[in-house]
Order: C-alpha cells, then sequence, then structure tokens
C-alpha cells in the first residue's frame, strides 16, 4: 500500500506550485520522515524536482507524489489532508502505523 493524498491536498499542492511559478510538469511532491519531533519522527513535505531511481512515485489527482523506501515503511497507507479551520490551516497527516502522535501532530513514534 502506498501513500494517499486527498484531493483537497491535492489541489492546495497545485496552488502552491502555480504560486511558486515551478514547472508543475517537473515538480514531485516528496514525502517522507526523518528522526527527530517530540515523538521520535517528523513528517517532511518537500517540492522537488529531483527523483531518485529507489523513489517509489504515486501519481495522485494530478500530483507526483514520491518517497523513498526506507520512509515507505513508515509511511504505508498514510492519508494526507489538507485542512483550513479556524484552529489553524496546513497539512495533516494520518498514519496508521504510527503507534504515538505528538500534539501538534507533526511528529510520531512507531
Amino acid at each position: 500500500m502506498g501513500i494517499i493524498l486527498t484531493e483537497t491536498a491535492a489541489r492546495e499542492i497545485k496552488t502552491i506550485i502555480e504560486q511558486q511559478e515551478l514547472d508543475a510538469s517537473k515538480v514531485r511532491l516528496r514525502v517522507g520522515v526523518k528522526g527527530g519531533g517530540c515523538s521520535g519522527f517528523s513528517y517532511l513535505l518537500d517540492l522537488t524536482e529531483n527523483q531518485r531511481d529507489t523513489d517509489e512515485a504515486f501519481d495522485l489527482h494530478g500530483v507526483t507524489v514520491i518517497c523513498d523506501p526506507k520512509s515507505l515503511l513508515y509511511l504505508s497507507g498514510t492519508t494526507i489532508d489538507f485542512r483550513d479551520e479556524l484552529q489553524g490551516r496546513g497539512f495533516v497527516f494520518n498514519n496508521p502505523n504510527a503507534t504515538t502522535t505528538c500534539g501538534c501532530g507533526s511528529s510520531f513514534q512507531a
């Protein structure tokens, strides 16, 4: 199972690409994890034109999402959504592999 990007999140990514005047045909959304954060791992979202041979790629609602194999072990089945609410706006990760998440929602433990 891969990574799931909601239509709302895909729309926001496309808006950011447009606002930053990036080449939509070349830009990829890199999703990953790195050590750190309140709970052990932090989520990583980055717009990049660099795709490695080892990256897994998913075409989701017109956005190409790439993820390295190591991060995919922790992110398989994760849904990335975008929320714009009174409490704030930003990307939200729903990770079924996380055993603990922090209050800010940007880090987790697996």
